[in-house]
């Protein structure tokens, strides 16, 4: 049974009063989700969508939220998913571009200049209710709305390295997506007793992916506005849970918090994705709790993870793979291969590429990745880098990845980023922030240069490099990379003021 069917059958028949989703200390029942899916059909319904009609959702980490995505993907409509994370400004912008012909959004992103006016020149404007109401703000629907047939999801990558672009996923890539992260429902069974955390923005492919997963399965879903420790660790405590997924930087924060262990005692596995996770992370992490952390690799092109650890394979093969991130998931070919797109030999280094019907291209097509990477002879992914972020500085090739290694190897540098900043003479400069270990002093930019120098060829050392208390990151809490170069112009500028 497809994520669609799945949906559809919870909507008809789970029980009014079991429960669904904790927010905020509370449990919304079923009966409250169906009613407010019926509530957003009755109304997409009335304004005359049919199936395949574009539905955007400004969407938040909010019950009725979840409610409305099951709404709009189980009546065969296509969910197109608005970022609430963005200013105002961003917002119009991002709705003017895609252009739904209706928008269901909660007040507050309703309100922020611009918003309303770009929403009501293509449509109209639902404002969803904390109570799962709905009403018409403004606008009208066009009589001839656009449609995009097969399609069931419309999203944003995460815009790490540059402008996001918008991915569209059919809905036999969820469908394959769930399959392949084991997370099919029992035929005999409707719903779970078991709960499952979900604290990534629902507007991102990790967050979406993990709320589709509880719904597939009929877990209760524990919802979080956003990741913070202790309620991460609170909701642990209290279910028992035995599964959870933490980005790196999250990792990170649940050590320095130092959580007691006994209160995360029933922990089996942590899972780990949207960014690269450090073995020595994860190794940390294992050491303070006795929890294997399993890293994941994937992309929302792909609606998810297609590489990944198991438990099974993190016992016999960590020791020796630490590091990588993982084997392909079943239903997936990984290659490598040259800039002429031949494939490379075992252990070779190249881009990666992927085959599975989680890609937008269907099965039969190999997708070329941003990622280097090298496959050995066991079969394990080592992502070395990406392609797209390398920066030519005057004609000579500088992988950002290589300078971050040597700049993360001083003792008082917790995690560094690298980019390219234009330059008139050489087209582009690499330059670097570091995040600064809490319990160190902070280390001086002299002194990583000159540890650049040492291990670096002339080119590849940074033109600049700023210490800060925290690296920017975006809403999946991978280091914006677009801040990052902000944030070093900032520097540059009141460095001039003060000449």
């Amino acid at each position: 049974m497809g994520i669609r069917d799945r949906l559809s059958r919870l909507l008809a028949e789970a029980a009014d009063d079991a429960e669904a989703i904790e927010y905020d200390g509370r449990w919304w029942t079923w009966g409250q989700v169906r009613r407010t899916a019926r509530g957003v059909v009755d109304a997409l319904d009335a304004a005359g969508l049919p199936a395949g009609a574009r539905v955007g959702v400004v969407l938040e980490n909010r019950p009725e939220h979840v409610a409305a995505v099951a709404a709009v993907i189980a009546s065969g409509r296509c969910l197109v998913m608005l970022s609430p994370l963005q200013p105002g400004v961003r917002l119009a912008a991002d709705i003017d571009r895609c252009a739904p012909p209706v928008v269901v959004s909660g007040g507050e992103p309703l309100a922020r200049d611009g918003v309303l006016e770009a929403v009501t020149e293509h449509g109209a404007a639902l404002e969803l209710g904390t109570d799962g109401s709905l009403r018409l703000v403004a606008g009208t629907v066009p009589t001839a709305a656009p449609a995009n047939p097969g399609v069931a999801v419309e999203m944003l990558t995460s815009g790490t390295t540059g402008p996001p672009k918008r991915v569209h996923l059919r809905i036999g890539q969820l469908d394959q997506a769930l399959v392949s992260g084991g997370q099919t429902p029992k035929p005999e069974r409707l719903l779970s007793a078991s709960a499952a955390l979900v604290a990534s923005p629902l507007v991102h492919i990790g967050g979406l992916w993990r709320a589709l997963a509880c719904l597939a399965t009929g877990r209760r879903m524990l919802l979080m506005p956003r990741f913070a420790v202790e309620p991460w660790a609170d909701a642990v405590e209290r279910h028992r849970l035995r599964a959870a997924s933490l980005v790196p930087a999250a990792i990170r924060a649940v050590l320095d918090a130092k959580v007691p262990q006994e209160r995360l005692a029933s922990l089996q596995v942590v899972t780990s994705g949207t960014a690269p996770c450090p073995a020595e992370l994860a190794d940390a992490f294992f050491r303070a709790y006795g929890v294997p952390v399993l890293m994941t690799y994937g992309a929302t092109e792909f609606a998810g993870a297609v590489a990944g650890w198991t438990l099974t394979l993190h016992q016999r093969w960590w020791p020796r793979k630490a590091g990588s991130a993982g084997r392909a998931f079943d239903g997936v070919e990984l290659r490598v291969t040259g800039e002429d797109g031949t494939e490379l030999p075992v252990g070779r280094t190249g881009r990666l590429e992927v085959r599975t019907e989680q890609s937008t291209r269907g099965g039969g097509a190999w997708v070329r990745t941003s990622d280097l990477a090298r496959i050995d002879a066991d079969r394990f992914v080592w992502i070395e880098g990406r392609a797209d972020d390398a920066i030519i500085r005057g004609g000579f090739k500088v992988q950002p990845e290589t300078v971050r290694r040597v700049l993360e190897s001083h003792p008082a540098v917790r995690e560094a980023a690298v980019a390219g900043l234009p330059d008139a003479r050489l087209g582009e400069v690499p330059v670097a922030a570091v995040e600064a270990e809490p319990d160190r002093a902070a280390p001086d930019p002299a002194e990583l240069a000159a540890l650049c120098r040492g291990r670096l060829t002339p080119y590849e050392v940074p033109a600049h490099i700023v210490v800060l208390d925290a690296l920017p990151r975006t809403p999946s809490s991978k280091v914006s990379r677009v801040e990052l170069l902000g944030l070093v112009r900032a520097r540059l500028g009141m460095e001039e003021e003060r000449r």
